[in-house]
């Protein structure tokens, strides 16, 4: 896995009026770094957001709903997992889990299933300095967004 990409795998507990499930708490060692903004995203089926990139901030995130493919890719020249990239899929059909994003990893998701809803927590608050976009078809990286996993022989993980 990425140097810095971590899980945090959810208990569930139903009942016959639903289920509840404790996301984050202030205390969890995934969550060290600390809130700053909790953000929500609707998508529809087949959308595709990418590449993404943080200078410093860190991001959880969690799939309510739908189902989504992430991606992470590694940018950090100085990182043991440079280059790396990583996928998960989150929501109704993958892993119910806390996906740990850190800053410098690129990411992106594509919704295999929607209406999907993504809800996430940053390190920090919205700010424009903080932003940086990589195209979704970037050919450093090499992924491809209608098949699934790169294109290229980097490592894959």
């Amino acid at each position: 896995m990425i140097d810095g990409v971590q899980t945090k795998q959810l208990i569930r507990h139903p009942d016959e009026r639903g289920f509840f499930e404790e996301l984050i708490r202030v205390s969890d060692p995934i969550f060290k770094e600390g809130f700053g903004q909790f953000s929500r995203s609707s998508m529809i089926t087949g959308v595709v957001k990418a590449w993404h990139v943080h200078k410093t901030q860190i991001d959880w995130w969690y799939v309510v709903r739908g189902t989504v493919k992430v991606a992470l890719f590694d940018t950090r020249a100085g990182s043991t997992t440079h280059k790396e990239l990583n996928e998960f899929t989150l929501g109704e059909e993958g892993q119910d889990m806390i996906l740990k994003i850190p800053a410098g990893v690129a990411h992106g998701l594509k919704v295999m299933k929607g209406p999907s809803e993504l809800v996430y927590v940053t390190s920090g608050i919205y700010s424009k300095d903080e932003e940086g976009r990589i195209p979704h078809d970037d050919p450093q990286i090499g992924y491809d967004w209608v098949q699934g996993m790169e294109i290229t022989n980097k490592n894959i993980t």
